[in-house]
């Protein structure tokens, strides 16, 4: 399994509109990628401007599908004018 996690710094004035969004897209990647099996989203208890993702899917190819889907290239083009940092690691579940 290939895991994916992703921290996104929110500008406070994006939380509430990045929160519904980034949900949206949890929603539409378990609903719509077979292959994508669990889509974690996490607020930071102690900094509500902080997100992680955490997100399983069948392999890397199944993630580079992901990132072709017009529901994540959406989400990205919306989630990046919120978004004052963002940092991804990759990894596989042992």
């Amino acid at each position: 399994m290939f895991v994916v996690i992703v921290r996104f710094d929110v500008w406070s004035h994006s939380v509430s509109k990045f929160s519904e969004l980034v949900q949206q897209q949890a929603e539409n990647s378990l609903r719509l990628e077979e292959a994508c099996h669990q889509f974690d989203v996490v607020q930071d208890a102690s900094d509500p401007t902080v997100f992680y993702l955490y997100e399983i899917y069948d392999d890397r190819a199944a993630f580079d599908t992901h990132l072709a889907a017009e529901h994540f290239k959406q989400f990205d083009r919306e989630a990046m004018l919120m978004v004052a940092r963002k940092e991804v690691w990759l990894g596989s579940k042992l």
